[in-house]
């Protein structure tokens, strides 16, 4: 029986070989496009991404016992690190990212999944903190393809971001300072491979359903939730989706709604 927690890890690595695949060898100048992600170009993603993974190879091999880096850089403000790197070419910054994941995966690969381990909120899982990084290369890749002109290419790899899209129901609402809404609440949704992936009680009266992409992009703040095709009863469902985070930090600002 294959170790659920090893591969988790091989898809968090399939997530960033894919979007690898789609921007390493794009022209220079598109490396310099703006993002949805207020003040990011193309490569102040990827950029963030290379310092975060460093800084969770620290914390997963035990050489830190905090994370550093950019992980509440959600608003568009970039770190020091990256504002540094801007002097890199997209060869030098392709590489950085590449080794600084490549040790991530050998640090993470070495934990049993039960372990605990400090980032920017309470200490997580081994596994949640695998899950953590692979929801950041999806939700920062869908700012970075947008910025390259490139549809993105989802799989069903998304199921773990929709899980921790559900299981930060509570946080999404103390992060903002509010009692959080206990109501019994269903998540149904439909993987791309359309595959169906559910969470919740069955009779739950509360219920959210839909594509997995949209949820995710409203877990990871990348859209509105009234600009997607999701379901939602009124109520407690609706209201998680107003505050639904993924990500640590403080409130992101999230996505204005289009119409």
């Amino acid at each position: 029986m294959s170790d659920p927690y090893q591969a988790l890890i091989d898809d968090l690595v399939a997530e960033q070989r894919y979007l690898d695949a789609q921007l390493a060898d794009l022209p220079d100048e598109v490396w310099q496009n703006d993002t949805p992600c207020r003040g990011w170009m193309v490569r102040d993603v990827i950029s963030h991404l290379a310092e975060v993974d460093e800084s969770a190879t620290n914390v997963a091999s035990g050489a830190s016992r905090s994370m550093s880096g950019g992980e509440r850089s959600e608003d568009g403000t970039r770190s020091t690190l990256q504002d540094s790197s801007r002097h890199m070419t997209r060869v030098q910054l392709v590489d950085w990212w590449r080794a600084a994941r490549d040790r991530m995966e050998v640090a993470l690969r070495a934990r049993d999944g039960r372990d605990r381990l400090p980032w920017a909120g309470p200490p997580m899982s081994a596994r949640s903190f695998a899950t953590a990084r692979l929801m950041e290369c999806w939700s920062h890749g869908l700012d970075a393809l947008d910025g390259a002109g490139v549809e993105p290419i989802h799989s069903d790899r998304l199921q773990h971001v929709a899980h921790l899209g559900f299981i930060t129901r509570n946080f999404a609402y103390q992060t903002r300072g509010m009692e959080p809404n206990t109501d019994p609440l269903r998540i149904e949704l439909v993987l791309p491979s359309g595959a169906g992936w559910s969470r919740g009680e069955d009779d739950a009266p509360n219920l959210i359903s839909g594509s997995a992409v949209d949820f995710c992009r409203v877990a990871t703040q990348r859209v509105h939730y009234r600009d997607t095709g999701l379901s939602y009863t009124p109520g407690a469902a609706e209201e998680f989706l107003q505050v639904a985070q993924a990500f640590a930090g403080p409130p992101g600002e999230g996505r204005p709604q289009r119409s």
